[in-house]
């Protein structure tokens, strides 16, 4: 079986298109999404409607709990609360009822076997928790306690840091997406992964998607977003420093 998870697109329904459309050249299988579809993004119905239009499995991220929600005081850093808050308020007028109905009753992690011999434990941070960094130059020990909880897994994948990567730990698999709309990692294309396997052999690959980021860019600017200039910056330099 061959599958694809994306993650991570943040409302940036042109950057979705793209990796779309390059998944369908892969031939693959299935698409799986692993949260934060709409939030701070310069389309968030459009991307939304994308991803539904896929009818898959979808599991939650935390920017889909902020957007059903409310973003809680402690969960970004005090000087970012207000204009966060913004944005999801204009995020918010975007959005049907029945699109923060859909974002709310999203399960919170998945698992799909690859094979008969392979089992893949797939989530947006953590297993219990939406909000958890785990990042790539972790030991072992400690990527091992936070994301390879699930004994009866051999491949863990999550999203969430928009940082992609794959390694392997006591013979097991443990990989991030990065991220469709809004990577950090210094490429501006668009990332997710592929995963592949028969039997009790599988491959994880990274796979770079180019997009029109002036398009998404100029898109903000013309819809007035509220953190304008910031998102614009992170587009640019696919970082957030």
């Amino acid at each position: 079986m061959k599958i694809a998870f994306i993650s991570d697109i943040h409302g940036n329904a042109t950057a979705l298109e793209a990796v779309l459309e390059d998944i369908e050249k892969k031939n693959v299988d299935k698409i799986a999404v692993l949260g934060d579809l709409c939030f701070r993004g310069s389309e968030p119905k459009r991307a939304l409607d994308l991803i539904r239009s896929l009818n898959t499995d979808v599991v939650k991220g935390n920017a889909d709990e902020w957007v059903s929600r409310g973003i809680k005081e402690g969960e970004v850093p005090n000087e970012a609360l207000e204009i966060m808050r913004k944005e999801r308020e204009w995020t918010l007028k975007q959005l049907t009822t029945e699109d923060i109905d859909f974002l709310t009753n999203l399960p919170t992690q998945l698992t799909i076997k690859l094979s008969d011999d392979i089992e893949i434990h797939a989530f947006h941070a953590t297993p219990n928790n939406l909000f958890n960094m785990v990042l790539p130059n972790q030991s072992d020990t400690e990527l091992a306690e936070q994301l390879m909880q699930q004994t009866s897994a051999d491949i863990f994948l999550y999203g969430h840091i928009h940082l992609p990567y794959v390694r392997f730990i006591n013979g097991k698999c443990v990989a991030n997406l990065g991220s469709v709309g809004l990577p950090f990692d210094g490429s501006k294309n668009a990332s997710y992964l592929i995963v592949e396997g028969e039997d009790k052999h599988f491959q994880v690959s990274v796979h770079r998607v180019s997009y029109d980021v002036d398009r998404v860019i100029k898109q903000l600017k013309e819809k007035e977003y509220p953190n304008y200039e910031f998102l614009r910056n992170v587009l640019v330099k696919a970082s957030l420093s």
